[in-house]
């Protein structure tokens, strides 16, 4: 049982305090005396000699204060008694473990907590090292504690694995503090052990709980990182099939285009050979003809040689004609030399003479500012247009407007003709729509926009817009 010295000093001061109250022990001793019967009995005898009365005085107060002095050892040793049951209980039942060790430490004391933490009896506990408890690795803390709290180390602890009986471990906090036995000799130490073994356990799970949160936290993160590849690689996997799916729309259209292309060239050939051996090779063959017969007739006279070379002459300007012509057809020279406005406004005018169609155009000067590729791409657009509706739309007049929008110029050609079906006629044969294809394809290749409108009562629109930057055009001029 560990002893305290504060009990001690308490039983000093209860000395004090009885030597202190012998006086006042003594005379309510004699103010006793005189209140019983016998003490009134003795002082009425007075044959007897005064220092018997006296002696015998002494004596009665002497035994009255053993009496009291009896009472009070009796009360004191209840109380006592009763506070050392109280304090056993205390030590005894406490929720830690107290042990009290000596410098080798050895186990002098412990209460029966202590007993329990380690499954033996109490008895058994005394006079063994405390060490022997402990599991091997954490022996050297254990030793290095005990020294702190030897050397009075205020507050020291630490917390070891400790082993019960039975050899089964358990974490434990020890708090130590330095101390004096019961007899001061030997030095000793007080040590309270708390089993913190279901601390321990539970801030393992929280560390595992934290980290596998964590760990959750990442799995989540990447879960949806891979949720994301997979979108991402399903969307890749879709855009593919729609880009080969278009790649394969657009060389089926490029190879009807192709062969488009070479049908119309073989009829354009066919046409072109149809006109040059319809017109220019009998022109020449009638030329050929009057010209061997003016070699061959001597007898003409000067009036009629003079009108067969003018007979001659016709034909030569009518095979002049059809070259220019089909020059105009396959390039105008007057595009480079003349410029775009004059040009179309030629065009125009053999187009409404030709085709009986009214046209009205505009146009602002600065579009002459553009390169010779912009100004060709607007002519033949302008161009197939107006084939178009003579082909198509049965119109009666044509608006051509060419005009400055900002930074671009707006090419607008528009007819009072029938309308039709955009939609359907761009998805139609490819022969149906290789002039349409034909004005798109040379609007984008000049950084241009090509776009149609066509409303029933209201006929068809086409809308050109290309770049234009007049500093820059006019800079890039001869």
């Amino acid at each position: 049982m560990i002893r305290d010295s504060s009990g001690k000093g308490n039983a000093m001061q209860k000395k004090r305090k009885l030597s202190h109250d012998v006086s006042g022990l003594r005379s309510r001793a004699e103010t006793d005396l005189k209140n019983r019967p016998h003490a009134r009995h003795v002082e009425v005898a007075e044959i007897k000699p005064n220092d018997i009365r006296c002696l015998l005085h002494e004596l009665q107060v002497h035994q009255i204060e053993l009496e009291m002095q009896n009472a009070e050892l009796l009360e004191a040793r209840d109380r006592t008694d009763a506070l050392l049951e109280k304090y056993t209980d205390l030590y005894d039942f406490a929720p830690v473990g107290f042990f009290f060790l000596d410098e080798q430490g050895r186990i002098l004391e412990a209460n029966l907590t202590g007993a329990t933490l380690f499954a033996v009896e109490r008895s058994r506990l005394i006079n063994r090292l405390f060490s022997l408890f402990v599991v091997t690795p954490c022996r050297s803390i254990f030793l290095d504690f005990l020294a702190q709290t030897f050397e009075g180390a205020a507050g020291n602890n630490c917390e070891i694995k400790l082993l019960k009986e039975d050899g089964t471990p358990f974490w434990a906090c020890l708090h130590g503090s330095s101390a004096v036995s019961r007899n001061a000799s030997p030095k000793g130490c007080r040590l309270a052990v708390s089993d913190i073994t279901t601390l321990k356990q539970a801030k393992e799970a929280q560390r595992l709980l934290e980290n596998l949160s964590v760990s959750n936290e990442a799995l989540k993160k990447e879960i949806a990182q891979r949720q994301a590849v997979e979108e991402s690689l399903r969307k890749s996997e879709r855009d593919q099939r729609l880009l080969l799916d278009r790649s394969r729309l657009m060389q089926e259209e490029l190879r009807g285009l192709s062969h488009c292309i070479l049908q119309t060239k073989e009829e354009e050939r066919k046409r072109i050979s149809r006109e040059l051996h319809d017109g220019i090779t009998q022109t020449l063959v009638g030329i050929n003809v009057h010209l061997e017969a003016l070699t061959r007739d001597t007898t003409l006279t000067p009036k009629m040689l003079r009108q067969k070379i003018i007979r001659t002459q016709r034909l030569v300007e009518k095979s002049v004609e059809i070259v220019h012509r089909f020059a105009r057809e396959l390039r105008p020279t007057s595009l480079d030399d003349l410029g775009l406005i004059i040009t179309l406004h030629s065009y125009l005018n053999d187009f409404m003479k030709q085709m009986g169609i009214y046209v009205h155009f505009t146009a602002f000067t600065e579009v002459e500012h553009l390169n010779s590729d912009q100004r060709t791409a607007l002519f033949r657009i302008a161009q197939q247009a107006l084939t178009n509706v003579a082909q198509h739309a049965h119109a009666s007049q044509v608006k051509v407007a060419i005009r400055k929008c900002r930074e671009t110029v707006h090419v607008e050609i528009a007819d009072n003709g029938k309308s039709f079906e955009v939609e359907q006629i761009l998805n139609a044969k490819k022969n149906k729509r290789l002039g349409l294809i034909g004005m798109r394809e040379r609007a984008e290749m000049v950084g241009g926009t090509f776009m149609i409108e066509s409303k029933t009562g209201k006929g068809t629109t086409i809308h050109v817009q290309i770049p234009f930057n007049s500093k820059t055009q006019e800079n890039a001029l001869p």
